[in-house]
C-alpha cells in the first residue's frame, strides 16, 4: 500500500474516534450556517443574473434553436451556484477548521503514529492565518483566470475540485507540521512532495460533493495531510545524506 493510500485509510478510520467526532461537525456546521445564511438573502438573485447572461450565451449559439433554453438557462444557473457552494463551505470550514481544529488533529496523529517525532517547529497563529489568507487569496485569482472557461459547461464540475484541491494542500501543509517542521524542512517537504500533496488534495476535494460524506470532509483531509506530511518528515530526518529528500 502507498503512503497517499495508507494516509487516506488512517484518515477513513480515525475520523470517527472520540476525540475527532466533535472536530468532524462544528467547523462544517459553522461553515453551512455562514454560506447558507447568504444563500438564503442571495443566491435567487444570483440564479437569475447568472441565468440571464446563460441564456444570452444559448441565444447567441447553435443551441439557439433549443426549445424552451429559458428554464435550461435557469436549471445551469442553480447547477453552477451549487456547484460554487460546497467549495464554498468546505473552504470555510476548513479554515476555521485550521485555526481552532488543527493543533488537536495533529496530536491526535503524533501521538498514535509519531510519538518520538521531535517537535522543531512552533510556528505562530499568526503565520498559520497569513497562510490561510494566502491560500484565499491564490483561490481567488485562480477562479479569476478560469472564469473563461465557465463557458464550456463539461468544465463546471472540474473547475471547482481542481482550486478547492490547491486550496486543500495551500491550507492544510503548513498547519500539518508547523509544530513539528523547521521552515527548511517544510520547504525541502513541499518541493518534494509538490505533485502528491496536490493529488491527495484533489482526492479529498472530491469527497466534499459526496452527500453525508462531504461534512466529514475537513477533518477526513486534516487527517490525511497531518498523516502523510509527518511521514514525510520522519524520512527525511532519517536520510543518509545530510539534507536529503526522501519521497515517502
Amino acid at each position: 500500500m502507498s503512503t497517499l493510500s495508507r494516509s487516506l485509510a488512517y484518515a477513513l478510520v480515525h475520523a470517527f474516534h472520540p476525540r475527532m467526532l466533535w472536530l468532524m461537525l462544528w467547523p462544517m456546521l459553522a461553515a453551512l450556517a455562514l454560506w447558507g445564511t447568504v444563500a438564503l438573502f442571495f443566491w435567487v438573485r444570483l440564479a437569475l443574473a447568472l441565468a440571464e447572461t446563460i441564456r444570452g450565451w444559448i441565444e447567441t449559439s447553435v443551441l439557439s434553436f433549443a426549445l424552451g433554453y429559458a428554464d435550461i438557462a435557469l436549471f445551469l444557473a442553480h447547477a453552477a451556484l451549487a456547484l460554487l457552494f460546497v467549495p464554498l463551505v468546505v473552504l470555510t470550514a476548513l479554515v476555521i477548521l485550521g485555526a481552532f481544529g488543527m493543533p488537536a488533529i495533529v496530536a491526535h496523529v503524533a501521538a498514535t503514529r509519531f510519538p518520538a517525532l521531535a517537535r522543531r517547529g512552533g510556528m505562530s497563529a499568526a503565520a498559520s492565518l497569513a497562510n490561510s489568507v494566502v491560500a484565499l487569496a491564490g483561490m481567488v485569482a485562480l477562479g479569476a483566470l478560469s472564469l473563461p472557461l465557465w463557458v464550456f459547461p463539461p468544465l463546471w464540475p472540474l473547475i471547482p475540485v481542481a482550486i478547492l484541491a490547491w486550496g486543500n494542500q495551500r491550507i492544510l501543509r503548513f498547519d500539518a507540521l508547523a509544530e513539528h517542521a523547521d521552515r527548511e524542512e517544510m520547504r525541502a517537504l513541499f518541493r518534494a512532495h509538490r505533485g502528491r500533496l496536490y493529488a491527495l488534495g484533489f482526492v479529498l476535494a472530491l469527497l466534499a460533493y459526496v452527500p453525508v460524506v462531504g461534512l466529514f470532509a475537513p477533518v477526513v483531509v486534516g487527517l490525511a495531510f497531518t498523516h502523510y506530511l509527518l511521514g514525510a518528515l520522519e524520512a527525511l530526518r532519517r536520510a543518509p545524506i545530510d539534507g536529503a529528500v526522501v519521497r515517502a
